[in-house]
């Protein structure tokens, strides 16, 4: 492949490069889709979620199928399964998250890159946010008349860094009972932190047999599909001190 690996060790599952030099390849881009009532929110996200809880205590899911394939996983932000996989002829997959909730735990996921692109759509019910985090400003997509909403956007510093480095972290919110979508190119950092029971991401990998050669890796893993861009999670503090809209 043309495009050099970003991984170090191809199937390290919690590789760690440096923050303090990182620099975003590209700019992650947010599209709102819609709103919705309380009600509704919940029903879908809901069903969503108790597709990854079924697939968790299914044999059939948590174990290798004829290609090698584990579709039930675990990842940084909360539970995974891979509801369709790549086959020859066709690179991509898709996943579904329930996400952990950052109030319960008492931990933010780590901000992190993937070795190939993703588009997710994030989901959330009644009283459930998600924080969604970058190293470089979101470009967010505003169709007067048509886009729904304006999400809300705010800059902190990044948490836990070594001594003597600043990194700005860009937030932008999900709101309670809303569909938002994100495009994350190859190689951007980015961090999803959901607060609330409710949350859940559909997310397609466009490339992810493609990547999985690039990088030489053994089989098609989240974690080791990552590049962290910190040791450990940080404290919950550091990533809920948020207001959200209503």
């Amino acid at each position: 492949m043309s495009d050099p690996r970003i991984k170090n060790t191809a199937d390290d599952e919690n590789e760690i490069h440096e923050v303090a030099d990182f620099e975003d390849a590209g700019r992650n881009a947010v599209t709102p889709v819609a709103r919705f009532p309380d009600e509704v929110a919940l029903v879908v996200v809901r069903t969503f979620a108790e597709i990854v809880r079924k697939a968790k205590a299914v044999n059939a899911a948590t174990t290798p199928d004829a290609d090698g394939i584990v579709r039930a996983q675990t990842f940084e932000e909360g539970d995974v399964y891979m509801i369709e996989k790549p086959f020859d002829g066709f690179f991509a997959d898709r996943y579904l998250m329930d996400f952990y909730d950052v109030g319960e735990r008492g931990i933010c996921s780590r901000m992190h890159l993937h070795t190939g692109l993703r588009f997710v759509r994030m989901m959330t019910g009644p009283d459930t946010h998600i924080r969604v985090s970058s190293l470089s400003p979101f470009e967010v997509t505003h169709v007067e008349g048509v886009t729904p909403f304006r999400p809300e956007q705010f800059t902190d510093d990044l948490p836990d860094t070594p001594p003597g480095v600043r990194r700005l972290r860009y937030n932008l919110i999900v709101p309670p009972c809303s569909f938002v979508d994100m495009q994350i190119p190859r190689g951007v950092s980015h961090q999803f932190n959901a607060f609330g029971p409710h949350a859940v991401i559909d997310s397609v990998h466009p490339e992810e047999s493609i990547e999985v050669f690039r990088e030489q890796m053994s089989g098609f893993r989240m974690m080791a599909q990552t590049v962290f861009l910190a040791d450990a999670s940080p404290a919950a503090a550091t990533c809920s001190e948020v207001s959200v809209r209503p």
